[in-house]
């Protein structure tokens, strides 16, 4: 059987491509076509439209996080796997193959994976309140290997405003660890250099050119060691960053309409999702809007409808057109207009904002916030102050990394919505020359491999049947 090293490079599109001649190369000596991505065109959504080949709607992965309509709260990032409806590649391969290994490096929902390997961020967090980076690592006696050799997983590199190559280049070496070492069937690695500065600066800044070269050289050793391993490779995108000046607050529009309510605690306010008649779980571009009441749904949509930056409402019956028809989506489903982006932001005053709102703190935010890949511009003691919070972790002393800006205006890139253009559009792109006979009707520069084909590619590469 032939291994396949299966790489989720984020943000890849014709436009970083033209910056990437080593991963270019892997095309031209195979093949490579656009991807048709998921609505919402989001990590974990289409992660697990790819691994499991079904919808949204049936693997129940409708964003990067919802509302937990059975525990009263908005949760995004989690992370088992339990949460995953569907059987994955690997799972449908050991029907044919009770052998088959598989290896995840950070593809999401890794924790309780079924995969023979599995390597993911997990921090520790500690009794006092500190935060240490970390993976979570199995079998055990892999995260000795990795952290001995490759240092610990950094955590601090992966996101947030020091995000840098250093954590894509730690995936990269621990993927090629686990080749030498395990050499799994499959080997999944998720590589999420583009997602930084293409966002912060925009796709066509010089910064997102210099991000593509940059991951370019950092992927080229595994590239080479695949290729001398017998490995055929296939890159995948889960969607592409589009340029964006338009930061949308869906949560205010629907607060100052009596729709939305807060509780106070320290004197911050907290979104109360109890009480609220309608509010937003904001994610990229497409958020999924929650009305407790079925006599309000169509007061919320018109009022959604008008809002500038709006671009589609989805009622329950039209999420069904986009596969994203779920028990856990919102009973509306907002998409933003190209440009436009969703804030979660849901205070009116700046000074009742939750603590949490100036932090990296993407388990408690009850949405997607991008400007925590900045330091405040309006603070300019913020970098020295993160500096002297490190100090203090270093010495097991308590701190507060408070210097994310409540300005949402410095985000230059964001992605959700569907594409609009084939220069923003995801790709797919194989070094091998044979391409599987039900593929070749969908391999072109103006073709289109849908994401829930991912994963009967990956086994007609391997010569298994799904």
């Amino acid at each position: 059987m032939k291994p396949v090293l299966l790489l989720n490079v984020v943000g890849l599109t014709p436009k970083a491509l033209a910056s990437m001649p080593r991963l270019s190369r892997l095309g031209e000596q195979g093949w490579s076509s656009q991807l048709a991505t998921v609505l919402p065109a989001v990590t974990c959504t289409v992660q697990s439209t790819m691994l499991t080949g079904l919808s949204p709607a049936e693997h129940g992965i409708v964003g990067n996080g919802w509302y937990f309509r059975e525990l009263g709260d908005v949760f995004l990032w989690r992370q088992h796997n339990r949460l995953v409806d569907g059987e994955n590649i690997w799972e449908t391969a050991r029907h044919r193959d009770p052998g088959y290994q598989a290896a995840n490096i950070c593809w999401w929902y890794a924790m309780g994976m079924s995969t023979d390997v599995t390597v993911t961020p997990r921090p520790i967090y500690h009794a006092d309140g500190r935060k240490s980076p970390d993976a979570y690592v199995r079998p055990a006696d892999l995260h000795d290997e990795l952290t001995s050799s490759y240092g610990e997983f950094p955590l601090f590199q992966y996101w947030g405003p020091t995000a840098a190559i250093r954590s894509t280049a730690w995936i990269v070496d621990s993927t090629r660890h686990v080749m030498r070492t395990r050499r799994p069937h499959l080997l999944m690695a998720y590589l999420p250099h583009l997602d930084y500065d293409l966002q912060r600066f925009g796709p066509d800044s010089p910064q997102a050119h210099s991000a593509a070269r940059e991951l370019d050289a950092a992927l080229a050793p595994l590239l080479d060691e695949a290729q001398s391993s017998g490995y055929d490779v296939l890159a995948v995108s889960e969607y592409g960053i589009e340029p964006a000046d338009r930061p949308v607050d869906i949560n205010r529009v629907l607060r100052r309409e009596g729709l939305l309510e807060v509780y106070v605690q320290d004197g911050r306010e907290q979104l109360d999702p109890w009480t609220s008649r309608a509010f937003a779980v904001a994610d990229h571009q497409v958020a999924h809007v929650y009305v407790s009441d079925p006599a309000d749904v169509e007061r919320v949509a018109a009022l959604l409808r008008g809002l500038d930056g709006v671009d589609e409402v989805l009622s329950r019956e039209a999420q069904g057109r986009y596969g994203l028809d779920h028990e856990r989506s919102g009973e509306l489903v907002v998409v933003a207009e190209p440009g436009a982006w969703f804030t979660y932001y849901f205070w009116l005053d700046d000074e009742r904002a939750p603590e949490y709102a100036r932090g990296v703190d993407i388990h408690r935010k009850p949405g997607y916030d991008p400007a925590e890949l900045f330091f405040n511009p309006a603070d300019r003691l913020a970098k020295a102050k993160a500096g002297l919070n490190l100090v203090k972790k270093k010495l097991g002393m308590r701190y507060a990394m408070s210097t994310v800006p409540l300005d949402p205006s410095h985000v230059r890139g964001t992605h959700g919505r569907l594409p609009d253009s084939a220069e923003g559009t995801p790709l797919i792109l194989s070094s091998s020359s044979r391409i599987p006979a039900s593929f070749e009707p969908l391999v072109g520069s103006d073709r289109q491999v849908p994401a829930a084909r991912v994963k009967d590619l990956v086994l007609e590469m391997q010569s298994i049947r799904s």
